[in-house]
């Protein structure tokens, strides 16, 4: 875990000296190698554009695991493998397009950059702060998680889920739709939990932890694999709710989209070096053990 966590931090730190790392990430070769499967349909169709690419990544890994200098080719092919599934383009460069947009009508086409499915977001701080929460789960944390319990091939794995889930352009049929999205949520599961649990941790604990809890209550058994972690929605929208409820009495100020954007980008910035923390801890008592 020593060399995944190197490895994050190589990433993550280039991402932010280096901005336009976001924009080569593209997924053309992948839509080509799905295209290329039009004749079968359904699950099947899914799971042989999954599986394949994942497998010849794990292939790639053991043939490195036979040459000299294991750990230095490793640590470069999963930082290749990395930067690529941090896309098609990073969260953080959307919301300082955002940001630093000069008028209301261009930061409301930049905030369009943050839906993944191509819903449209509204230009108001909960739906903004719904939008960047998924983004970030999808882009930042998902990614994360899945490459440190499974490394190179586990991100890669993430990754091509959330494509063949959100790509429209894929050209999926019914059944083949239904299956990828019920398999991007269910591998979203796990982080989408763990990020409501480190938001409540730098944010708002009772707001985030309660409407966690009310989704829970409410939700229809497994409805998450149909319609996604929408727990983490409820939890990002209490969150904001919350701070635009307590504001400083003035009501121009409360609502500020982008006053509600920069707190929130300060939590995920919070809740990521929170992971990072946790992890380095693992490997340090792995060392001391």
């Amino acid at each position: 875990m020593a060399v995944s966590l190197l490895t994050a931090l190589i990433a993550l730190g280039l991402l932010h000296l280096q901005p336009q790392l976001a924009h080569w990430r593209g997924d053309g070769g992948f839509r080509r190698w799905v295209a290329q499967l039009a004749d079968t349909s359904g699950p099947g169709r899914v799971l042989v554009a999954w599986l394949v690419p994942v497998v010849l990544c794990l292939l790639v890994i053991w043939l490195i695991s036979l040459l000299p200098m294991t750990d230095l080719l490793r640590l470069i092919f999963s930082l290749v493998v990395l930067l690529y599934c941090f896309g098609p383009h990073a969260y953080e460069a959307d919301l300082e397009a955002i940001l630093k947009a000069p008028d209301g009508s261009s930061r409301e086409a930049a905030a369009q950059a943050l839906s993944d499915d191509g819903e449209p977001v509204a230009w108001n701080a909960i739906a903004v702060g719904e939008a960047t929460a998924y983004a970030a789960l999808h882009r930042r944390f998902g990614v994360l998680l899945w490459f440190f319990i499974l490394g190179p091939a586990g991100a890669l794995m993430y990754r091509l889920a959330q494509t063949l889930n959100h790509d429209a352009s894929l050209g999926l049929d019914t059944n083949a739709r239904s299956f990828a999205r019920s398999l991007a949520h269910g591998l979203d599961w796990l982080p989408a939990q763990l990020m409501v649990f480190t938001l409540a941790l730098v944010g708002h604990w009772d707001a985030v932890i309660g409407a966690w809890r009310q989704w829970h209550q409410q939700a229809v058994p497994g409805s998450w694999l149909r319609e996604g972690p929408g727990f983490l929605g409820a939890a990002a929208r209490a969150d904001i709710q919350v701070d635009i409820e307590a504001g400083d009495g003035y009501v121009e100020e409360r609502s500020d989209v982008l006053a509600e954007l920069h707190r929130l980008r300060s939590a995920l910035v919070r809740a990521l070096l929170a992971w990072l923390s946790v992890v380095a801890v693992i490997v340090l008592a792995g060392w001391m053990g």
